[in-house]
């Protein structure tokens, strides 16, 4: 008998003597092993926020054309089979993945792979049994060195850049432009949809023969109290639906969608009303989720200084009659300080809780980045005690917001889910 998932995620976590090892040497050798070539178009998609809206947008614009699309992202909020979407957007189930695990395993003989390039490959091996019709894959860190690079973009997007994984990417916007811009390819379709690009964004498109689109020269975005406008070369698409996910930034995640559909579209077409429902109807949880009225309860990953600004625009845009209370828990080697910095004016009471993660701030450390604030500072021991604490403490009219984290977010979503059944 086969491991379980939880014996292969196990055994991923001992394999490797460092969680991230950047690099494509040994990533790319399993995947020759493993003859894993693409067959249909790969969408790949990296930046510091937006990715997970900008693969949702695409592939629910694909979806309602009727293609079979498989999206690889990470991490995930509860369940590792998150990161394996097929058909309807439904996450691959234990048994096919751990097939495709196995593969990996027999193709990688004595090389050591991390988590991330052992689980990257799986997915793809996924992908490639289950005979799709286009894959779009998110980076999980960076670009240039990241195990997903090692499949080939029909079209790439970058969809903002700002500081984060500095320890591994450089700590100014033009180190982080240049790792990202390693996912272009020579004569595919780059896309930027950050407004204000370092310059290393357009040097790379260059000097690697890329044809790159940028958001302000190549294509624009105009705004409606109800509808919004794409212009694109000579075409202009009017009339186009709000997307369901909040914040102004959505725009630009769906224009750099709708761009690289437009790119792509020779192999794949897609009709102008698969592009309406797309655009309406694609969802992506963590994002700005309300998942409860009376108390409000919004759930948002955002986890550094750029998302989290992005949040607070949110919160001050659809604001509530009465206080704001922060579940509010980070990893150890994110901006913390930066992020309780672009949310102090929006939060009235903080609830800390340390993250179960190996790469989890403690207690200590989340006291001393909100001292300071304007709001009250509470402490617990998980995000689901933080959580009922300010259930227990909200009234009606007040708000909880879950944040920090995929893991302190994942963990209240869990909780709200079993509480629920």
């Amino acid at each position: 008998m086969g491991r379980t998932l939880a014996q292969w995620l196990s055994h991923m976590d001992d394999l490797h003597s460092q969680v991230i090892h950047m690099g494509l040497e040994r990533v790319s050798r399993v995947r020759e092993s493993m003859g894993l070539v693409p067959d249909v178009p790969v969408i790949t998609v990296t930046g510091t926020n937006g990715k997970g809206s900008t693969c949702a947008f695409m592939a629910a614009c694909l979806r309602a054309q009727g293609y079979r699309v498989g999206v690889y992202s990470s991490p995930h909020l509860v369940a590792f089979n998150e990161r394996v979407q097929l058909g309807e957007g439904l996450a691959v189930d234990d048994a096919t993945l751990c097939e495709a695990l196995e593969v990996v395993e027999s193709a990688r003989g004595d090389l050591t792979l991390t988590p991330f390039e052992f689980a990257t490959l799986a997915a793809c091996q996924v992908f490639r049994q289950a005979r799709l019709d286009a894959w779009i894959l998110e980076v999980g860190m960076g670009g240039r060195l990241d195990a997903v690079n090692v499949f080939d973009a029909d079209c790439a997007i970058v969809t903002s850049i700002d500081l984060d994984h500095e320890a591994w990417l450089g700590d100014t916007r033009e180190a982080i432009g240049f790792e990202k811009a390693g996912i272009f390819r020579a004569g595919k379709p780059a896309l930027c949809a950050d407004p204000l690009p370092p310059g290393s964004i357009r040097r790379s498109a260059r000097q690697t023969g890329a044809h790159l689109l940028q958001m302000g020269e190549d294509f624009f975005v105009e705004s409606g109290a109800d509808y919004w406008t794409l212009r694109h070369g000579h075409k202009t698409w009017t009339g186009l639906p709000l997307p369901a996910m909040k914040g102004a930034f959505q725009l630009q995640n769906a224009a750099a969608a709708l761009v690289a559909l437009f790119c792509l579209e020779g192999r794949l077409p897609v009709s102008r009303h698969a592009l309406d429902q797309g655009i309406a109807n694609a969802r992506l949880p963590g994002r700005f989720q309300k998942i409860a009225d009376h108390p409000e309860v919004v759930l948002d990953v955002a986890h550094n200084p750029h998302a989290a600004a992005s949040l607070a625009a949110n919160l001050a845009c659809d604001a509530c009659q009465g206080i704001t209370l922060a579940v509010f828990g980070m990893l150890s080697d994110k901006d913390m300080k930066g992020v309780v910095e672009r949310l102090d004016a929006r939060v009235d009471l903080w609830c800390l809780a340390p993250v179960q993660d190996r790469r989890g701030a403690s207690l200590e450390a989340l006291q001393t980045v909100t001292k300071g604030v304007r709001g009250k500072v509470l402490a617990f021991h998980s995000p689901v005690e933080a959580y009922e604490g300010a259930r227990h403490m909200a009234r009606p009219e007040d708000r909880i917001v879950v944040l920090g984290s995929f893991v302190t977010v994942g963990a209240v979503m869990a909780h709200v889910d079993a509480m629920s059944r």
